[in-house]
């Protein structure tokens, strides 16, 4: 598949490498030098993969959250060298150093397994309407305040409707590779959600596995 990735990489010797590789695999790239500025660029550009490379950021959690907000449904692949720093169950990552053929694959799988739907068009399960685009959500007819983080979380689910998600899985998603937080966390936004959006989108828990948003 041949896609336009764009590769956030502080270190130009790296980027470059890596431009090669996923150039000779069939694919366009664009770099962006400072991985702080991938969520402005993945907006901008509108990606089919992002690699982005966190083990310089202050804050990877955050970026890697921001980043995958910005391109969604386009997949993330975090790169890092902090063993620490785990992509989770579900979240496409690359330990540093890698070899040119590990990257070249983990773009390859994570393309073939990116989130579902439309990357510019509503999103819609019964009377909810979510606009990735301009971050507004509406459940029957009504407008609904959503956190950044209930927005995101929200928006997975109805990229991948009736596919149920574990707690880590939706960790690894939505708040990223390097969250520092438990599963308790997703508990407390599933609550948040069903609080604001009702039985307009039912977010069903699925007993042993976490949760899932019916079609």
């Amino acid at each position: 598949m041949t896609a336009l990735v764009l590769v956030a990489e502080h270190d130009p010797a790296v980027a470059e490498l890596q431009r090669r590789c996923l150039v000779r695999a069939g694919h366009e790239v664009r770099i962006e030098p400072e991985p702080g500025r991938a969520p402005d660029t993945a907006a901008r550009l509108r990606p089919h993969a992002v690699v982005l490379d966190l083990s310089a950021a202050a804050h990877p959690a955050d970026l890697y959250r921001r980043t995958a907000a910005a391109c969604r449904p386009a997949p993330v692949i975090a790169v890092s060298g902090d063993p620490r720093t785990p992509g989770g169950r579900g979240a496409p990552r690359l330990p540093r150093p890698f070899a040119p053929r590990a990257l070249v694959a983990a773009v390859a799988e994570a393309l073939r397994s990116g989130a579902a739907g439309p990357a510019d068009g509503p999103l819609r399960a019964g009377a909810l309407t979510l606009d990735p685009v301009r971050r507004t959500a509406s459940a029957g007819g009504r407008p609904v305040a959503l956190t950044a983080t209930e927005f995101d979380l929200l928006a997975f689910l109805m990229g991948n409707p009736g596919r149920a998600f574990t707690r880590e899985q939706l960790l690894a998603a939505v708040w990223g590779p390097a969250a520092d937080t438990g599963s308790r966390t997703v508990d407390v936004h599933i609550a948040q959600l069903r609080a604001k959006i009702g039985a307009t989108g039912p977010i069903r828990t699925v007993r042993g596995i976490g949760y899932v948003l019916d079609p």
